[in-house]
């Protein structure tokens, strides 16, 4: 058997082991949440950014006054073609 000062020192080493884990987990997980929200925001201030750029592209290619849209009224097939043969040129 051992002494009860060993114990002592056995319990109080275990206990504090389990509470350094705790400590630690807690930082750890603390810093990942950090880096996920931080992630997040750059994700979601590049698709804002893409957005963007699609909406001035749009906005630039309809004032030539096209209509790409077939179910629109004012589509004109012929209008549609010129402008594709004058952009591969």
């Amino acid at each position: 058997m051992a002494s009860t000062t060993v114990n002592v020192v056995r319990y109080t080493a275990l206990l504090g082991g389990v509470f350094y884990g705790i400590v630690h987990r807690r930082s750890l997980q603390k810093a990942h949440d950090a880096e996920v929200k931080q992630h997040a925001i750059h994700e979601r201030e590049h698709l804002i950014a893409e957005a963007k750029e699609a909406w001035k592209r749009k906005q630039e290619s309809s004032k030539d006054g096209v209509v790409t849209d077939p179910e629109d009224p004012r589509f004109d097939l012929e209008k549609l073609i010129a402008k594709w043969e004058a952009d591969s040129q």
